[in-house]
């Protein structure tokens, strides 16, 4: 009980210097009030978010406009070899969204982030419930881009998944190369770029464990599926992917 008092406290604390340092103002419209809570985006804003719902596909998650009441992969998941079961992302990557993913991950903009928390945290604690998930593990960053930035959006983003699931974060994975931002490649040359940019951590040793991978966006899978590679040929049992976002 004291402990969860104390977080409490702490996490006032936190919030009156980010109070402080930052008014209560939404930091995308820069009009309606929005709180260090609310990761300084308002109610209005936040309208302009898509979450993506059904119909998607079912090993990726790209979501389709129109009815289709069948189970179906998308061509894009046809044409590759994906080494995760299935991926999923809490929004559409555009607008709002990608804007704030963009200003997080880029700039330092750090009080998006429980914003971008609670996007993930809400779509995939009840579908994660659904099944018996054993790790967490963050997509890595290269040292290099990793000190530039100072942090690494997956593993901030996979700890707050690992608060609300109860589910322990482990960074299996290494970054080796330091690969072109994947952002303005095909989806031929993303699957070149990373077909060899990552590494098992010396620890990464698994015995069946299904993992779920953690990571800001999703596009083509390429990053994704390199890194379950790994995992799998690892002994993880299964390795399925959250994002935040979904490129669409």
């Amino acid at each position: 009980m004291r402990t969860v008092r104390f977080a409490s406290l702490v996490k006032s604390w936190l919030d009156a210097g980010l109070g402080f340092f930052y008014p209560n103002v939404c930091q995308i419209c820069r009009s309606q009030q929005a709180t260090a809570g609310d990761g300084y985006v308002c109610a209005g804003c936040r309208q302009g978010v898509r979450p993506i719902q059904a119909p998607f596909c079912e090993r990726c998650g790209l979501p389709f406009e129109g009815e289709i009441t069948t189970r179906f992969e998308c061509g894009n998941c046809r044409e590759m070899e994906l080494h995760f079961s299935s991926a999923r992302a809490a929004v559409s990557a555009n607008g709002v969204a990608l804007d704030i993913v963009h200003r997080y991950k880029y700039h330092r903009a750090l009080w998006f982030e429980p914003f971008l928390a609670d996007l993930l945290v809400t779509q995939a604690v009840p579908r994660l419930a659904r099944a018996d998930w054993d790790l967490i593990v963050p997509v890595p960053l290269h040292p290099l881009k990793q000190r530039e930035r100072e942090f690494n959006q997956a593993e901030r983003l996979a700890r707050r998944l690992s608060a609300a699931t109860r589910i322990r974060v482990q960074s299996l994975l290494r970054r080796v190369q330091p690969t072109r931002t994947q952002t303005l490649l095909t989806r031929t040359e993303r699957a070149a770029n990373v077909r060899r940019a990552f590494a098992p951590a010396r620890r990464c040793r698994l015995h069946g464990e299904r993992v779920v991978l953690v990571d800001d966006v999703l596009t083509t899978g390429a990053t994704t599926s390199a890194c379950a590679e790994i995992l799998r040929k690892h002994g993880a049992g299964e390795v399925c992917v959250w994002t935040v976002a979904r490129g669409v």
